[in-house]
Protein backbone atom coordinates (compact mmCIF):
# COMPACT_ATOMS: atom_id res chain seq x y z
CA UNK A 1 0.00 0.00 0.00
CA UNK A 2 1.31 3.23 -0.86
CA UNK A 3 1.58 5.75 2.18
CA UNK A 4 -1.35 8.24 3.09
CA UNK A 5 0.71 11.13 3.88
CA UNK A 6 3.93 12.00 1.86
CA UNK A 7 6.32 15.16 2.40
CA UNK A 8 9.15 15.21 0.43
CA UNK A 9 12.49 17.60 0.74
CA UNK A 10 10.98 19.86 2.98
CA UNK A 11 12.38 23.45 2.76
CA UNK A 12 10.79 26.63 5.16
CA UNK A 13 12.83 29.51 4.89
CA UNK A 14 10.92 33.20 6.74
CA UNK A 15 12.55 36.20 5.29
CA UNK A 16 14.54 38.36 7.55
CA UNK A 17 12.55 41.21 10.19
CA UNK A 18 14.59 43.98 9.14
CA UNK A 19 17.42 44.92 6.79
CA UNK A 20 20.69 42.88 7.03
CA UNK A 21 19.43 40.70 9.42
CA UNK A 22 19.37 36.75 8.44
CA UNK A 23 16.59 34.58 7.29
CA UNK A 24 15.26 32.29 9.57
CA UNK A 25 15.45 28.79 8.08
CA UNK A 26 12.83 26.29 10.15
CA UNK A 27 13.23 22.77 7.93
CA UNK A 28 16.01 21.58 5.53
CA UNK A 29 15.61 19.05 3.42
CA UNK A 30 12.99 17.05 5.49
CA UNK A 31 11.17 14.16 4.12
CA UNK A 32 8.51 11.95 6.16
CA UNK A 33 5.73 9.01 5.18
CA UNK A 34 2.58 8.03 7.02
CA UNK A 35 1.12 4.55 6.39
CA UNK A 36 -2.53 3.88 6.51
CA UNK A 37 -2.99 2.84 10.29
CA UNK A 38 -0.14 4.05 11.23
CA UNK A 39 0.59 6.59 14.06
CA UNK A 40 3.68 8.94 14.27
CA UNK A 41 4.66 10.70 17.28
CA UNK A 42 6.61 14.01 16.53
CA UNK A 43 8.69 15.42 19.60
CA UNK A 44 10.73 18.14 20.26
CA UNK A 45 12.11 21.41 21.70
CA UNK A 46 9.67 24.80 21.69
CA UNK A 47 10.39 26.41 18.82
CA UNK A 48 11.61 23.82 16.81
CA UNK A 49 8.74 23.84 14.28
CA UNK A 50 6.65 20.84 15.13
CA UNK A 51 3.60 22.94 14.63
CA UNK A 52 4.68 24.80 11.62
CA UNK A 53 5.75 21.16 9.70
CA UNK A 54 1.50 19.95 10.63
CA UNK A 55 0.89 23.81 8.95
CA UNK A 56 2.87 22.37 5.99
CA UNK A 57 0.91 18.95 5.43
CA UNK A 58 -2.57 20.59 6.10
CA UNK A 59 -1.94 23.20 3.47
CA UNK A 60 -2.19 25.94 5.80
CA UNK A 61 1.19 27.24 4.82
CA UNK A 62 3.36 26.58 1.97
CA UNK A 63 6.85 25.27 1.85
CA UNK A 64 10.05 27.11 0.26
CA UNK A 65 10.61 24.20 -1.51
CA UNK A 66 9.56 20.67 -1.56
CA UNK A 67 6.17 18.54 -1.90
CA UNK A 68 3.79 17.54 0.22
CA UNK A 69 1.74 14.63 -1.11
CA UNK A 70 -1.82 12.80 0.46
CA UNK A 71 -2.43 10.24 -1.39
CA UNK A 72 -2.73 11.51 -5.12
CA UNK A 73 -3.09 14.97 -4.04
CA UNK A 74 -0.43 17.58 -4.46
CA UNK A 75 -1.32 19.29 -1.75
CA UNK A 76 1.54 21.75 -1.96
CA UNK A 77 -0.24 23.25 -5.26
CA UNK A 78 -3.13 23.75 -4.54
CA UNK A 79 -4.96 26.95 -4.47
CA UNK A 80 -6.47 28.57 -1.38
CA UNK A 81 -9.91 27.27 -2.35
CA UNK A 82 -8.51 23.88 -3.35
CA UNK A 83 -6.97 23.69 0.13
CA UNK A 84 -9.95 24.66 1.96
CA UNK A 85 -11.64 21.44 0.20
CA UNK A 86 -8.63 18.95 0.99
CA UNK A 87 -8.62 19.99 4.63
CA UNK A 88 -12.60 19.12 4.60
CA UNK A 89 -12.75 16.33 2.69
CA UNK A 90 -9.05 14.40 3.73
CA UNK A 91 -7.99 15.46 7.54
CA UNK A 92 -8.99 15.93 10.50
CA UNK A 93 -7.35 18.56 12.53
CA UNK A 94 -7.03 18.93 16.72
CA UNK A 95 -5.54 21.56 17.97
CA UNK A 96 -4.11 21.78 22.02
CA UNK A 97 -7.33 24.52 22.12
CA UNK A 98 -10.70 23.11 21.42
CA UNK A 99 -12.20 26.36 19.41
CA UNK A 100 -15.75 25.37 19.59
CA UNK A 101 -17.87 28.19 18.35
CA UNK A 102 -19.61 29.23 21.65
CA UNK A 103 -23.03 30.19 20.71
CA UNK A 104 -23.99 26.34 19.16
CA UNK A 105 -24.47 23.20 20.57
CA UNK A 106 -21.72 20.27 20.79
CA UNK A 107 -23.67 18.59 18.08
CA UNK A 108 -23.46 21.43 16.01
CA UNK A 109 -20.10 22.12 16.64
CA UNK A 110 -19.30 18.41 15.86
CA UNK A 111 -21.85 19.09 12.17
CA UNK A 112 -20.27 22.02 11.05
CA UNK A 113 -17.58 20.84 8.66
CA UNK A 114 -20.51 18.71 6.71
CA UNK A 115 -22.91 21.57 7.15
CA UNK A 116 -20.22 23.80 5.36
CA UNK A 117 -20.09 21.07 2.66
CA UNK A 118 -24.11 21.62 1.93
CA UNK A 119 -25.20 18.91 3.99
CA UNK A 120 -28.95 19.12 5.30
CA UNK A 121 -29.03 19.92 8.77
CA UNK A 122 -31.55 16.56 10.07
CA UNK A 123 -28.47 14.21 8.79
CA UNK A 124 -25.59 16.66 9.58
CA UNK A 125 -26.59 16.47 13.32
CA UNK A 126 -28.01 13.29 13.24
CA UNK A 127 -24.67 12.23 12.33
CA UNK A 128 -22.91 14.12 14.67
CA UNK A 129 -25.03 12.65 17.73
CA UNK A 130 -23.23 9.44 16.18
CA UNK A 131 -20.24 10.81 16.92
CA UNK A 132 -20.83 12.17 20.39
CA UNK A 133 -21.53 8.67 21.31
CA UNK A 134 -18.54 7.51 20.42
CA UNK A 135 -16.38 9.91 21.72
CA UNK A 136 -18.23 9.64 25.23
CA UNK A 137 -20.68 11.91 25.52
CA UNK A 138 -23.93 10.70 24.25
CA UNK A 139 -26.74 12.86 26.20
CA UNK A 140 -24.47 16.60 25.84
CA UNK A 141 -25.43 17.21 22.30
CA UNK A 142 -27.50 20.25 23.37
CA UNK A 143 -24.80 21.54 25.91
CA UNK A 144 -22.85 24.57 24.38
CA UNK A 145 -19.28 24.98 24.86
CA UNK A 146 -19.12 26.86 27.94
CA UNK A 147 -21.25 24.10 29.67
CA UNK A 148 -18.64 21.60 28.88
CA UNK A 149 -15.73 20.66 30.58
CA UNK A 150 -12.24 20.82 29.07
CA UNK A 151 -11.91 17.53 28.56
CA UNK A 152 -15.25 17.14 27.07
CA UNK A 153 -14.92 20.34 24.84
CA UNK A 154 -11.45 18.32 23.79
CA UNK A 155 -13.48 15.07 22.87
CA UNK A 156 -16.16 17.57 20.99
CA UNK A 157 -13.48 18.58 18.72
CA UNK A 158 -12.40 14.90 18.33
CA UNK A 159 -15.58 14.21 16.74
CA UNK A 160 -15.69 17.29 14.91
CA UNK A 161 -12.34 16.07 13.22
CA UNK A 162 -13.74 12.55 12.43
CA UNK A 163 -17.20 13.21 11.13
CA UNK A 164 -15.66 13.96 7.91
CA UNK A 165 -14.53 10.27 7.62
CA UNK A 166 -10.86 11.80 6.88
CA UNK A 167 -7.39 9.97 6.07
CA UNK A 168 -5.72 11.77 7.86
CA UNK A 169 -5.50 12.98 11.32
CA UNK A 170 -3.25 16.02 12.15
CA UNK A 171 -3.16 16.55 16.24
CA UNK A 172 -1.11 19.44 17.57
CA UNK A 173 -0.62 19.04 21.61
CA UNK A 174 -4.14 17.56 21.60
CA UNK A 175 -4.04 17.31 25.47
CA UNK A 176 -1.93 19.94 26.44
CA UNK A 177 -4.25 21.99 28.29
CA UNK A 178 -5.85 18.83 30.20
CA UNK A 179 -4.91 17.61 33.78
CA UNK A 180 -3.29 14.45 33.53
CA UNK A 181 -6.74 12.25 34.39
CA UNK A 182 -8.48 14.20 31.18
CA UNK A 183 -4.95 13.76 29.22
CA UNK A 184 -5.18 10.18 29.51
CA UNK A 185 -8.55 9.64 28.53
CA UNK A 186 -8.53 12.10 25.08
CA UNK A 187 -5.42 10.06 24.20
CA UNK A 188 -6.55 6.89 24.71
CA UNK A 189 -9.75 7.84 22.80
CA UNK A 190 -7.79 9.68 19.72
CA UNK A 191 -5.94 6.74 19.62
CA UNK A 192 -8.25 3.85 19.67
CA UNK A 193 -11.14 5.77 16.80
CA UNK A 194 -7.63 6.42 14.98
CA UNK A 195 -6.87 2.50 15.02
CA UNK A 196 -10.44 1.34 14.36
CA UNK A 197 -10.48 3.88 11.21
CA UNK A 198 -7.67 2.82 10.26
CA UNK A 199 -6.54 6.36 9.78
CA UNK A 200 -3.21 8.14 9.38
CA UNK A 201 -1.87 10.45 12.08
CA UNK A 202 1.32 12.63 12.92
CA UNK A 203 0.60 13.28 16.51
CA UNK A 204 3.06 16.30 18.18
CA UNK A 205 3.23 16.09 21.75
CA UNK A 206 5.39 16.90 24.80
CA UNK A 207 3.65 13.89 26.59
CA UNK A 208 6.67 11.52 26.46
CA UNK A 209 4.24 8.64 28.04
CA UNK A 210 1.76 9.26 25.57
CA UNK A 211 4.38 8.96 22.04
CA UNK A 212 5.51 5.87 23.63
CA UNK A 213 2.34 4.24 22.62
CA UNK A 214 2.68 5.74 19.25
CA UNK A 215 3.90 3.23 16.12
CA UNK A 216 7.06 5.67 15.50
CA UNK A 217 8.38 8.44 17.19
CA UNK A 218 10.19 11.22 15.52
CA UNK A 219 12.26 14.28 17.22
CA UNK A 220 12.44 17.41 15.33
CA UNK A 221 15.85 18.40 15.36
CA UNK A 222 18.04 21.69 13.81
CA UNK A 223 15.28 21.32 10.91
CA UNK A 224 14.79 17.49 10.64
CA UNK A 225 13.56 14.37 11.42
CA UNK A 226 15.30 12.04 13.16
CA UNK A 227 13.97 8.39 14.26
CA UNK A 228 13.85 7.89 18.18
CA UNK A 229 14.99 4.13 18.95
CA UNK A 230 14.19 4.68 22.70
CA UNK A 231 12.62 7.78 24.62
CA UNK A 232 14.22 8.82 28.08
Amino acid sequence: MPPVLRAIALTKTYPPLASGAAGLQLFRDLSLEVAAGEMIAVVGESGAGKSSLLHLLAALDKPTAGEVWCGDTFVTGLTVKQAGEYRNREIGYVWQFHYLLPEFTAAENVAMPLLSRGMARKPALALATEWLERVELGGRGLHRSGELSGGEQQRVSIARALITQPRLILADEPTGDLDEGNAERVFGLLQRLCREQGLASVIVTHHLAFARRCDRVLRLHQGALEPVAKLA
